[in-house]
């Protein structure tokens, strides 16, 4: 997959999430898109970014921008994971893995020399019009949703 970058059109996807309704970029079209990828529910970096994420979720919706969490975990996991911490957003259940490649977030990675594919934690930013208008790639959990507020404002 070649990598993707600032101005271009973001991939579609079709993909069920929590519920099992079934979400498209294209339902986003005319909004603002922030769109992270995590590696897995209930484990301490993604549930305190989902967390983060919730409690910024009204000051993210009165900036007219819509938040979607993407990983490859089951519709099951994620309906767990969204009850447990009422996080009232979508997180699309990619089993097949073909939007985290798509969007480049399916990656090799290593752990104590191991090497394996997984998550990338990245996210990024989609303007009305369906483009990539910012990439936060190698996301530190911590004043992330702070840092994606900030380049919301800059993008107005």
């Amino acid at each position: 997959m070649p990598s993707l970058k600032v101005g271009d059109k973001a991939p579609d996807f079709s993909l069920p999430d929590q519920t099992g309704a079934v979400r498209s970029l294209k339902d986003y079209k005319g909004k603002k898109l922030v769109l992270y990828f995590y590696p897995k529910d209930n484990t301490s970096g993604c549930t305190k970014e989902a967390c983060a994420f919730q409690e910024n979720l009204g000051v993210l919706k009165n900036k007219g921008v819509e938040v979607i969490g993407v990983s490859a975990d089951s519709i099951s996991s994620h309906e767990k994971f969204a009850n447990k911490y009422d996080l009232q957003f979508p997180l699309l259940s990619d089993e097949k893995k073909d939007m985290l490649k798509a969007y480049n977030t399916w990656k090799k990675k290593s752990m104590y020399g191991r090497e394996y594919k997984g998550i990338e934690r990245t996210t990024y930013v989609i303007n009305e019009k369906g483009k990539i208008a910012y990439i936060f790639p190698k996301v530190k959990v911590n004043g992330h949703v702070e840092e994606v507020s900030k380049v919301l404002d800059e993008l107005k």
